[in-house]
């Protein structure tokens, strides 16, 4: 679950959100690319894929 989005770019927290990552929001790990980099998730019904510098932003609590 994502616990919050932070960054010193207000306009990639604002993307992040719209795109799904706001407090509260249900996330999944699908599958990450052979170097980790960039990974596939699951934000609610909508799937992104996100490099680790983006992934980096969202902050998520297990359970």
């Amino acid at each position: 679950m994502v616990r919050r989005v932070a960054g010193e770019r207000p306009e990639v927290v604002q993307r992040l959100q719209d795109l799904g990552f706001a407090p509260g929001a249900t996330v999944r790990v699908l599958r990450r690319a052979p170097l980790g980099d960039p990974a596939h998730y699951r934000v609610g019904s909508v799937e992104i894929c996100l490099r680790r510098a983006q992934a980096s932003l969202v902050e998520v609590a297990e359970g």
